[in-house]
Order: structure tokens, then sequence, then C-alpha cells
């Protein structure tokens, strides 16, 4: 039944009984707007030739860079010519095809035609054309001979125009080489935007030739918490470690910092544009410009530059002399990026810094009623300046609090305010979606991130289409790097999160099942261009396991390839370590460390699965419980659950499900759930909480799962043996700001994890 399914699945997504084996044979990501699969293949030799015509010299770029990917197969260029024959692979100008990035791809055993009006649309389908050969052309000389590529016709073009990445080079330092290699996926993946996070508290990374000590001063720094915590875990993984090559002795101290000239960011645009990909500069303000005050101590209202209650010091928007500097950064900026937009970031602003003589004459001078408006009359001045430089401004949601113009577009990302893409559209703002509970990947990833990023809706169902629709340009993942150290760990945390995304914002089709069979295709790719992605989750297991007599480890490969390596004795698997057998038996408490290695040497998370022995916990008696679990809720900011015991509550409530009541909603706040889990059957029972930012479970006074501390949404899960019956919970969840997620499901013996009946809850 399942192998129909699955069968049907195929013929839907593609339209076409015949593409039973679509996702093998067409390993694309994103999958095109129309494929058609056809039979046979077309070879791909020396004896090839390149056909260009006269009319398409447009698209002599794209030739020569699938010039350079087909030489890594045969070993040299293939012949030009100006008219396409047999065995030929034709670039052709096509008038009939409206869309900017739009393009026709058409194989047979006879010939290959590649169809486009746009060179971003050749460029486009340059890079179907390389997901359908071999990943070994990635690397020279490791390319087979002959190359084949598979029968199809493809008619192809996005479903949003903004499809990006951004990249925070303030908090940690990337290079002019990883930002190539960063775009090069971006290019893979047919993103065509890549926003640079150029400037923050904690480093100022572009040239400006106006004033020298931004980067001569605000691109260095002294190790701060952040570099610090990054130290501190580097011991048990090297990726976290900082990069030396951004380390320099000063003044007998050791200095962390680096920053581009307008020659490295020239170069860096010339790169992107080659790809098709427009370069977004963010030069964050009046907020987040600690470095830059620290260069420039006249910015601020108070000649402080420290932190408040909760974010840094701003510059001052009640002084010229802001605006001047404001002025003269943003007029080199403008010069430099040929992109439309500038993002001015215009977030988390400290504002009680602007309580001043010479704000308060400003306000009354402008009719401004309080802080907020003072942060709108930045805004709206800035965006006049960029406007007069011919560009357009971004910001983040947080600029919408004062009141902005219907000409700023608005990047979406505080998720927990529901109602700020509705006050968007309705002051007629562009959108970018960029929610912070999907599209942050600096979250943590779990064994769910890459289905949550591929179920995003980048139109909110509670948005009005039409004009939603029109409004929104589209979305973009956030690459925030303050726990980000190092290349190996950007990559890390990107990829795989980076293809769901890149298939929502081209495609815009839910075919989850079918993406996950191409993705398995792509991580040889991925390993050939030196990503060290994060390797799949592995499944079948609890970390915190318990048996009653004996059990079995029997670990779930999502990839076959991988081998799984183990130790008992408490040290981390290696590449010499154990292989894990098929079926490992457990008879006696135990702690089993657990690695899975690629064919390429690229090694996984490491798991720590701890088995205790337990009896059937015996249930309790109680009578007639009702319905329902008590919730107690504080208003507060705990970081840690069991900081509650200390607080006094406001109040509490009975509810149906473990879910936070609407009584508790705050900021800041901590729910304790109480009372009965009524379980049906004698057994181990497996639970999984999700929690942002923390919680606990306790289970028959036992600690099941422990998800405490403040984090993203993160999954654990843990065992406990418990006999039919009535049985204690508590269950603790805490909420530091910036919305929150709680999920509880459970599994009996392997099956499928289900939320947990509201039958089962008792008080």
């Amino acid at each position: 039944m399942k192998r129909f399914l699955w069968l049907l699945l195929l013929v839907l997504t593609t339209g076409s009984a015949s593409a039973q084996t679509a996702p093998e044979r067409y390993p694309l990501i994103p999958y095109p707007a129309s494929l058609t699969p056809a039979t046979g293949t077309f070879t791909i030799t020396k004896a090839t030739q390149l056909a260009l015509s006269k009319e398409s010299k447009r698209f002599a770029q794209e030739a020569e860079q699938l010039q350079l990917l087909l030489t890594n197969g045969v070993g040299a260029p293939l012949k030009t010519t100006k008219k396409a024959g047999a065995s030929s692979i034709e670039l052709r100008y096509d008038a009939s095809i409206t869309a900017p990035e739009g393009y026709k791809l058409t194989i047979t055993p006879q010939q290959v035609t590649l169809a486009a009006r746009e060179p971003a649309g050749m460029f486009r389908a340059v890079q179907t054309v390389r997901q359908l050969l071999p990943p070994t052309l990635e690397k020279a000389g490791k390319g087979a001979t002959p190359l084949t590529l598979p029968a199809v016709q493809i008619e192809d073009q996005p479903a949003y125009a903004w499809r990006g990445m951004h990249l925070d080079v303030s908090r940690h330092f990337f290079d002019v080489a990883y930002l190539k290699k960063y775009m090069d996926l971006l290019a893979l993946y047919k993103f065509n935007k890549l926003h640079l996070h150029l400037t923050d508290d904690q480093g100022w990374r572009l040239e400006i030739k106006k004033y020298p000590k931004l980067t001569e001063v605000g691109a260095w720094r002294t190790f701060n918490n952040q570099d610090s915590a990054c130290i501190r875990k580097s011991k048990d993984n090297p990726d976290m470690a900082l990069e030396t090559k951004f380390l320099r002795q000063r003044n007998g101290q050791t200095e962390y910092g680096g920053f581009y000239t307008q020659d490295d960011m020239r170069g860096i645009i010339a790169y992107a544009a080659a790809r098709h990909i427009e370069v977004i500069p963010e030069i964050d303000m009046p907020g987040h410009m600690m470095a830059a005050i620290r260069a420039c101590p006249f910015l601020t209202c108070n000649g402080k530059n420290d932190w408040g209650k909760l974010f840094s010091t701003p510059i001052c928007p009640c002084n010229e002399t802001t605006y001047e500097f404001v002025e003269n950064v943003l007029t080199e900026v403008a010069a430099l990026f040929p992109s439309p937009y500038v993002h001015i970031g215009a977030d988390e602003v400290e504002k009680t810094s602007w309580s001043t003589a010479a704000c308060t004459e400003l306000m009354q001078k402008e009719g401004i009623k309080d802080v907020n408006g003072l942060q709108s009359y930045f805004v709206r001045r800035v965006e006049r300046f960029l406007q007069s430089k011919g560009k357009k401004m971004i910001g983040w949601d947080d600029m919408l609090e004062g009141g902005i113009d219907a000409s700023a577009t608005v990047m979406y990302w505080r998720s927990w305010v529901k109602d700020a893409p509705a006050k968007a559209l309705h002051n007629g703002n562009p959108l970018i979606m960029t929610p912070v509970s999907t599209l942050y990947f600096d979250n943590l990833p779990d064994k769910n991130s890459v289905e949550k990023v591929y179920q995003l809706e980048v139109v909110p169902s509670d948005l009005d289409p039409t004009s939603a629709r029109k409004a929104i340009l589209g979305a973009q993942a956030n690459l925030w790097t303050e726990q980000i150290p190092s290349e190996n760990r950007a990559d890390y945390m990107v990829m795989p999160r980076m293809t769901a995304l890149a298939e929502v914002v081209w495609t815009n089709k839910n075919q989850y099942a079918s993406y996950l069979s191409r993705l398995r295709q792509h991580y040889p790719r991925l390993a050939l261009l030196n990503v060290h992605y994060r390797v799949p989750d592995l499944a079948g297991f609890s970390e915190e396991s318990v048996f009653t007599d004996r059990t079995t480890l029997a670990v779930e490969k999502p990839l076959d390839q991988l081998i799984l390596r183990y130790t008992t004795d408490g040290s981390t698997p290696t590449a010499t370590s154990p292989v894990l057998p098929a079926a490992l038996p457990i008879t006696q408490p135990t702690t089993v460390k657990l690695v899975a290695f690629t064919p390429e040497g690229l090694r996984g998370d490491t798991y720590t699965i701890r088995y205790r022995q337990q009896p059937y916990a015996t249930p309790v008696a109680a009578k007639a419980p009702a319905s329902g679990l008590t919730a107690t809720y504080f208003t507060g900011y705990f970081k840690k659950s069991a900081l509650m015991q200390e607080a006094k509550a406001n109040g509490s409530i009975t509810v149906t499900s473990v879910q936070v009541p609407k009584q508790a909603e705050a900021d800041q706040f901590g729910v304790q759930f109480r009372g009965y889990l009524d379980v049906p059957e004698t057994g181990v029972y497996t639970f999984y909480l999700t929690c942002d930012d923390g919680g606990t479970l306790r289970l028959a006074d036992r600690m099941v799962v422990d998800n405490d501390g403040l984090h993203s949404a993160i999954e654990k899960s843990g065992q406990v043996a418990l006999s039919k019956g009535l049985h204690p919970i508590a269950l603790d969840f805490v909420e530091g700001g910036g919305g929150y997620t709680l999920l509880l499901k459970y599994s009996k013996d392997g099956s499928e994890p289900q939320q947990v009946p509201a039958s089962w809850l008792k008080h």
C-alpha cells in the first residue's frame, strides 16, 4: 500500500505516470515549475559541440560557465559553432519567454537546447543542467567520461522575485574567498539575493574613505562574551573555534577582526553579478552602532557607548552631526553597490538615551509625540536621502512602530508580532518574509528543521491572498553569527536548510516526499564542493532511553552510505572507533556515544544515548479525577524552569491540552502544568518535548525530558516505563522573550509520534 501511495505522489507532482523515477532521474532542487520526463539520454563527449548563434551572443558569459563545467568532465572545452546540429548543446535566444529568469530546457538523445530571453534565465538553465550531470564534475580531474543527461522537457520560472540568503559578517568575519563559496551555493540553488550585514555593535566591516577610523578602530575588538562562549564550546567542537586568520596582536592584546576594502567589495559584487546575484548592503542604524561609536564618539546623544536595559546605545537622531555622518557613509555605500536597495536595519533601538534637551527641542519643533516617533523621523529622513541617490530603503519590521512611508520595504522577522505583516500591507509597504521562528538559520537545527523550512507559508494564510501576493516580494533566510565563528560552522548551520528554502521560493509547491528523495542525491555534490553540511539525523532511539529487562539499539540511517561508529567508555567516537552493529543488545545501564561519518570523511553530530533500567512505575490512586491539567502561570524572566519555584504565581487555570493558556502569555513568562497522565496500557513510552525557550517533563516522579534553558525551538526526547493507570505529570515551560513554541508528543513501541490525547490528561 505504501508503495502505491508513493507512486501516486510522484504522478501527481509531475503530471505523468512515466515520472515514477522522477526524484532519482531528475534530482533537481528547486524542482522546476513544469517537468515532462522522456526516455533516453544525451551523451556528452569531446565530439559534442556548443552552439551559440549571433542572436545568442548575449549569453556568452553563461556559455563560458557551461564550458568550464563540462571541461571538468571531458577534459577539454567543447568546440563551438554558430549553428546547432546533431550531438550539439545549443544556447538559444527565445523572445517568447516573458519571465526575466524563465527558461526552457529540452534534452533528447540527439540534442540539448537551453532557451531563455535574459542572461539570468540562461544562467538558471545552466544550473539545472549542472544538477543533472554527475556530481564529480564539481572537481577538475574527477569527471566521468562519457557524460549523460536524461531526456526531459522543462519549462521553468521562479514563483517569487526575492529569493534571498543573508550573512552577518559583523559578529564574526568571513573573508572574500568564503563569500565566493557562499555565492556559488546560492547560484547552484537559484537564489538571486545576498544580504550582507556589514555593521553592528561587534564590528564595522566596510571601508568608508571619509571615515578611515571606522575600520581602523571599529573593525577590531578584544574578545567579547560571544567570542569567549565560542572558545569554550570549541573544546568539544573544533568548528566553534575562532578562525586564526582573523586574529592579530596589538599593544600586547589579542584582537579579532577584519574588513573589506572598497576594492574587495567591488570584486565581491562582480563575482555575484556574474552569477546573477544582487548584493544588498546593510548599514544598521540608528541602533546596533557601538563599533561606529567607538570610532566616532560624537555620534551619541549622551556621550556614552554601552548597553541599556535591552540594547546598545544608538546614534543620536537629534544632532545634525549625526545626519552629516550618516549621509557621508551612505553616499559611499550607494556609489559602491549597484543594487537599488540599501538596508538600514532600524531594529532593536534602545531609545532611553534620547531624553536630552536637543531631542526635546526637536520633538517640539517637529510635533513628535514620543521616542517611537523620533525614530520614525530618523528613518524617514534617511529614506529621503537614499531616494536622492536613486536607492530604495529596506528595514526590519520594528520600524513600523513609529510609522514609515509606503515606499519603504519591510523585512518581517518578529514572528511573535503577528499583526506586523498586515500593518505593512495596510500601509502599502512591499514585504520580504524572514520570520525568526523558521528562517533564522542561526537557530540550532534538529531533526524537524528542514521540514519546518519546507512548510513555510511565504504568503501567510491569515492575509488576504490577492493583496498579499502582490506585496510580498519573496522570502529570505538569515544567518546571524554571534555563535558561528568559523566557515565550517556556517556551512553546518545553512546546509541543508538552504535547499528547502530554495524550493519554497522558486517552486512554491509542496512535494516534500519527492524533495527528500532528491536531497539525498545532493550530499555527494556538496561534499565535493567542500561544504561541511549537517549530516541528516539518525533515528530509532531516544537519547534518554530506558528498559525493564533488555533492549536493542537499532539505528535508522537516513543515508545508506553512512558509517556509524560508537563507544561505551564515555569517549567521543572517532573515525577508528568500532562500527555499530545492525542490532546492539543492551542488558545493563550504559551510555552509548554514536557518530555518523560520510564516505568523504565528514563527521555528523555526536549522539549520547543513556540507557537506564527501570521497573514499570506503579500507578497512583485518585478518586474520579477531572479532565485536563492545572496550568499555573508566572510573569517574569526565568533562565531555567526551576526558578519559577521562587516566584509568585499570577494565577492558574484548567487546560485540556499541553498548550500555553492565553492568560499566561506575556513577553516573558513561565507555566507549570500539573496533574496526571492516564496511561491506557503498560509499556515503555517515548515523549518528545519541543520548546522555545525551555522546559522539562517529569512523569511518575522520574525525569523524562530535560529541554531546559533559553534556546530556539529544539525537540528532545526521553523514555519512561509506565504501568497502565494514572501517573503524576509535571511539565514546566519558560519563555524568555521573542515568541514561544511548546509541543508534546509521544510514541510507543516505535510508532509514529503523535499528540498526547486530551483523554489522557487528568487533575
